[in-house]
This record gives structure tokens, sequence and C-alpha cells, in this order.
């Protein structure tokens, strides 16, 4: 039979007992972990967010009690109410392994059928289960820990900036589709038919308008959306710190940023974290590390190589060269032995997942260049890799020949997984770079047009304005990233506050005035009245999660995640609607 909690209220958390509670009478809720029974003797852990602590049940102590915990099972509400005594066998792999709690009076608050998945850490069910029933598997000790870590680091982030003078404000929900960036998601509106709300991918317009309304410093720890396909490590809604600032430079905003993030590490993982931080620009990150967030955890940079084959008579290089492309390789240090042809083989496989054609390899063995494309190599363009690189014993060289993009993505990506498989990476280990001096446009090739690399209203690097026109691919950004283990952790930029600089900026991106002004119009409008220099920054917090808890899964760190495919496996989202729903909406949805 069920019972209420009667006049029993918890005097401590389970976890938080200690010798030092060694007499006191406590009164403990939670959930059973397990029991086990050994005659006149009941021994039972029980479990509350806190963690474990052993509690035993005597016939000598309490006959009632005794024999109401003969029907104790797994995962049982109950309330307990005993004594602290030491433990005769004490277990030391355990926080409260040197007491236990004899109980005088059991009261069973609700039963519990079999879960389907194990409450502890190191069940190794399917993701697909822990997602379907997360209301059990949110019971496991690390996944509560990642909780309450989550909700610790967000209360270090508030208190820092409310110390700095931030207000924190709320921005909406329904807000305008806009352009550029990735696909909104679309809300019907019932009142409004035929027109839709999108919900926003950041708050963006929203924080530059409170600072032309003078707020001065504005966050918001706010939940955003983005209609994309996910990778592994992406969700549909996310949420991001949001930070903008008034009557700043980049300077201002990078170093108030650093010290908050010396403030999370120091209170969340008690890490000191040197300041300044590292900067690095995004040219000198693509050259040596062939992405714009570089895991410095290890070395293995790129070289470029390109030169020493302008008059090569290998074809592939030759035609690379002569196409504009590159030439780029990365050196392991002695490490030729370790890569058989299978290996090398699976690594071609693999750089051929990031578009590359091939990949050419070179060992140094012997005073001289061990490869498959020796044969093709003159004497001279051999010496000269051998000098270039400063190629010693046992060195072995992967080459990638392709656009600049490609050769950049392949071999970026190939140096990571060298380092992983050789395990050169101290996982325990924090590198921080801020990546500066953005280009402010890409080519979308599938668009044939110059887009914005963050957003429209980011300010160009003031001696680059007059290249707007004449030369948008050497446009540096005012915009600055925050990397951490090869990780983008946040980004952000000085804004545009001209109302000239804005509509050239429009322009460029190929957007006629009409346009811009039907999509940012509200935006344009407030530029006419007094826009103070602003800038801001923010951070992606499920990523930095996964930093602070050392999780390599992004569902670890959210309380109900989505999977792959955008969907909730414990509440069944996204569903159909009803015909009476979409008929009110004016909306008809076809196969």
């Amino acid at each position: 039979m069920m019972e209420t909690m009667g006049d029993l209220r918890r005097t401590n958390m389970c976890g938080e007992l200690s010798k030092n509670d060694i007499g006191k009478e406590v009164v403990l809720m939670g959930w059973v972990q397990k029991r086990r029974s050994l005659g006149g003797l009941i021994f039972a852990d029980l479990r509350d967010i806190t963690g474990l602590i052993q509690i035993v049940f005597d016939t000598e102590v309490n006959k009632e009690s005794f024999e109401k915990a003969e029907g104790l099972r797994s995962e049982f509400v109950i309330a307990v109410r005993g004594k602290v005594l030491e433990r005769e066998s004490k277990n030391l792999e355990m926080a409260t392994g040197e007491i236990e709690v004899y109980i005088e009076e059991l009261k069973i608050l609700d039963t519990a059928e079999t879960p389907p998945i194990y409450i502890k850490d190191d069940d190794d069910v399917s993701e697909q289960m822990r997602l379907k029933y997360r209301f059990l598997d949110l019971r496991k000790p690390h996944m509560q820990n990642n909780l309450i870590l989550r909700s610790k680091t967000s209360k270090v982030i508030r208190d820092f900036l409310y110390e700095n003078n931030f207000n924190e404000i709320e921005t909406p929900f329904l807000t305008k589709p806009t352009p550029e960036g990735a696909r909104d998601y679309l809300v019907p509106s019932r009142v409004n038919p035929g027109k839709f709300y999108a919900l926003p991918q950041s708050p963006q317009l929203f924080k530059q308008l409170l600072m032309v309304s003078g707020m001065n410093r504005y966050f918001q720890i706010v939940r955003c959306f983005r209609d994309e396909d996910l990778r592994a490590n992406r969700q549909p809604e996310f949420t991001q710190v949001d930070i903008e600032m008034s009557f700043v430079d980049v300077e201002d905003v990078i170093s108030i940023n650093e010290n908050l993030i010396q403030k999370i590490f120091k209170e969340v993982k008690n890490v000191d974290i040197e300041l300044p931080i590292k900067r690095m620009s995004y040219q000198t990150a693509m050259d040596k590390y062939g992405s714009d967030k570089p895991d410095l955890r290890f070395g293995y940079e790129l070289a470029n190589i390109t030169e020493i084959f302008k008059n090569s008579e290998f074809n592939a290089f030759k035609s690379t060269y002569d196409s504009k492309g590159v030439i780029k390789c990365v050196k392991i240090d002695s490490s030729s032995d370790d890569f058989s042809k299978k290996g090398i083989s699976k690594l071609e496989k693999f750089v051929k997942t990031y578009g590359a054609k091939g990949l050419a390899w070179m060992k140094y063995e012997n005073g001289a260049i061990d490869s498959p494309i020796a044969k093709f190599l003159s004497e001279d363009e051999q010496n000269q890799i051998i000098s270039a690189l400063e190629l010693k014993e046992k060195d072995i060289v992967f080459i990638v020949a392709d656009k600049e993009s490609v050769v950049n993505t392949a071999l970026g990506a190939l140096r990571i997984e060298i380092a992983h498989d050789k395990n050169l990476i101290d996982e325990s280990k924090y590198e921080l770079v801020w990546i500066t001096d953005f280009p402010l446009f890409e080519y979308d090739d599938e668009e044939e047009r110059y887009v914005a690399k963050h957003h429209p209203f980011t300010a160009p690097v003031d001696e680059d304005i007059d290249k707007l026109e004449t030369n948008p691919q050497g446009v540096r950004a005012k915009a600055y990233d925050i990397v951490i283990n090869g990780d983008e952790i946040g980004g952000g930029s000085i804004r545009i506050t001209n109302r000239a600089l804005q509509n050239r900026m429009f322009r460029a991106l190929g957007f006629t005035d009409e346009e811009a002004n039907e999509k940012f119009g509200f935006l344009l409008e407030a530029f006419k009245y007094g826009v103070p220099p602003h800038g801001g920054i923010a951070y992606g917090l499920d990523r930095f999660m996964m930093l602070l808890t050392e999780s390599d899964n992004i569902r670890d760190v959210i309380a109900f995640p989505k999977t792959q495919s955008a969907t909730c496996l414990m509440t069944e989202a996204p569903t159909h609607a009803t015909e009476k729903q979409l008929k009110e909406l004016g909306i008809e949805v076809t196969e």
C-alpha cells in the first residue's frame, strides 16, 4: 500500500552525510538503488541527487520496518527515519562508505516497475533507449552531475555579468523571417491568416536595437532555433549566452570576455586560465591548421609546398598548380614505422570523405625519400621537400593537392585523426585562442554571389572599407571567435552602426534597396535616430558544457534533446496536427 510522507520531512541529503553525523537522527528520501537481504538484516542503497547512502533494516531496531523492507525493489520511492552509525565494513569507493543509517521508520511513497534501462553510469544501452526513457536516463549520477554543472555555470555567468553592469533582457521568440544564415523554423499565425512568424536563429537584430535604445549592456541566456540538417553534435534548438555592449571596439569586448572565461574555468573546473588569451588571425589558422577552429593541444602544422612543383613533371601536382590550386602537407615526426600500407589506405579513404581526390605520402628513410610518387619527382624537387620540411630519419609526410578549401579541410581533419590515433591529445589540457580578422564575405558557389561570413551587420575593418565594392574577398571583418581545444565556443563582432555603410554592405551581398528595406526595414529605421558604436559575442552554452563536463556527446549536457533527425523519442514530437488545427490556420498539408 502506498503511503504519504505524513509528518516526515527530509533533514539531510543522502550524499552529504559523513562521519561528522554519527549518532544523529536523520530523515532521508529518495529512490532504492538496490536491496540485499542477509538473514535478520536487509541492506539497501538509497539514492538522491547528491549520491548514495547505505541504509539498514534490523528486526531488533524496528520489526515493522524490517518486514515492510522485504518488499522493497529497485526504484521504489521511500522516506526513512533512522540513526547514522559507523560502518563495520567500510566501502571507501563510496563517498558515504564509512557510515550507514539504521532505520527506525520506513514509508513506501511509491512502487516502481522494473525499469527498461539500468540506472547506472556504465549501462551500455543504446542511445535510442536512453532518449525514449529520458526521465530514467536522467536519474544516472553522471547525467545529473552534468545538469548540475550546467546550472552552476549559468549562475557563474549571470553573477559575473550582473557585477559588470549588464542587464538581463528577454527578446521575442515569435519574430520576422530573415534571409542569410540557416533555415528558419516557421510558425503560422491563426489571427493573421497566411502569415508566418519565425523562431529566432539568434536575437541578433533585437540586441542591436537594445543598444540603439540606450540599454548600454545586455545579456540573455536564450534558446535559439535552426531548421538545418543535423550533424552529430548539433541540435535544432540550442542555448546561447548572448552579450552586447555599447561604446566599444574589438579590444573592449575581448577583454571583458576573457575575464568571464577565466572566471568560468576557475569556479566550475578550478582551472587557472592565463590572460591574455593568445590570438591568431583567420589566415594563419587556415594556413597552419586548415581550420578556423584549430586544436592547439598538439603540433602537426600544415606546410604549403605548392611552389616546389610549379615546373613539375608529376601531372597531379602540375595540374593543381596550373589551376591555381594548392599543394599542402602535414609532417608526422619519427613515425614512418607506425604507418603500414593498410593504415595509409585507411587514411586515404578518410581524406576522400572531405572531398580530396587522393592522399600522397612520403617516408624519409636512410637519407632518401621512399614513396610511390618518388619516381615522378625530380631530384631537385625531392631535395627541396627535404630542406623545406627539415625532414629527419623516420619522418612521414602526407600530401593533398586540390583547391585550397578542399586541401585545408582534408588535411585539417587528417592532423586531428592522426593525433587521436597516436593518443597525442592531452584531454586534461585546455588550449584557448581568439581567431581574429575573419573575411567579411565568402563566395557561395550555389547562389553565385558573396554571402556574409558571419552576418550582414558585421563591421569591416576600418582600412578595408574602400574595398567593399572593388575587392570584397579582401575585406576583413571586425569579428572574433573564441576557440577551445578545437571547438568554436563563442563568436561575435563589432556591428555596422552607420546607415550608409550598412546599405553598402547590403548591396555587396546582392540585395536591392527594396529587398534590404523589406527584410531589415525596422533596423534601418532605427539607424536614423542616433546609434552608439556597439558589438558583442554569443557563446554556444551546449558546446561549452560539453567541454566543461568532458563529454563527447551534446545530448549528454541537454535535459531533453532531439535526435539527429530532429525528433524527440520520449514525447514523439514532431507529430501531425489535427484537421481542425490546420483548418483554423488555413493550411493544407500535401504529401
